[in-house]
């Protein structure tokens, strides 16, 4: 018995380690690791985009709820609507950008302009509603920059429902300064 331990273990010492050259099927499972390898590479900025910070949650309900979740950089995406407007909150004339409410149903699929409401609640949890009426085009934006900058939570951001107050004497009431929600983390839209 010792004799043939002795014998396997002589003969593991004589093996050599296959190299390329004598398995060609080596080879093929090299190229597949590299081909993996470069497919896992090329997908990080993708994963690197999903792990980006949830800012604006969008939650459309019915017989299957629909919930989008949105990064700055996602809302940054769509289309930009920019203008300069006064505010009962800031001091002078303020240039936000951001997205509008109707491009951004649009980009969920949802149509605007029909009965409803959107509710939208803040990270403090205070909330408000906005009719899908006043969701159309010149009419309200979700702003992520105020003055070209990014806004802080202390600065009423990261996001803010701000109506062109300027452009329209309708916009310049009590009923539209209570719809325009700061640090506004979600929005439901109720039919």
């Amino acid at each position: 018995m010792v004799s043939r331990i002795r014998c396997f273990i002589s003969s593991l010492g004589e093996a050599r380690p296959p190299t390329l050259a004598s398995t060609p099927h080596l080879a093929r499972v090299f190229a597949l690791v590299g081909l993996l390898a470069s497919a896992w590479a090329i997908a990080l900025p993708t994963q690197a985009a999903a792990s980006e910070p949830v800012v604006l949650t969008l939650t459309v309900p019915g017989d299957t709820v629909q919930q989008h979740d949105f990064s700055l950089d996602m809302l940054q995406g769509l289309p930009t609507t920019e203008f300069e407007t006064t505010t009962i909150w800031t001091s002078g004339p303020q240039r936000f950008t951001g997205v509008s409410l109707a491009a951004l149903l649009q980009h969920i699929g949802e149509e605007a302009g029909q009965d409803g409401l959107l509710r939208a609640r803040a990270i403090n949890d205070y909330a408000v509603e906005i009719p899908l009426s006043d969701v159309a085009a010149g009419g309200p934006i979700i702003a992520y920059q105020r003055n070209g900058a990014i806004m802080s939570v202390r600065d009423k951001g990261p996001l803010w429902v701000v109506y062109p107050y300027d452009s329209n004497e309708g916009f310049q009431t009590e009923a539209i300064y209570s719809r325009s929600i700061w640090q506004l983390e979600e929005i439901t839209v109720m039919r």
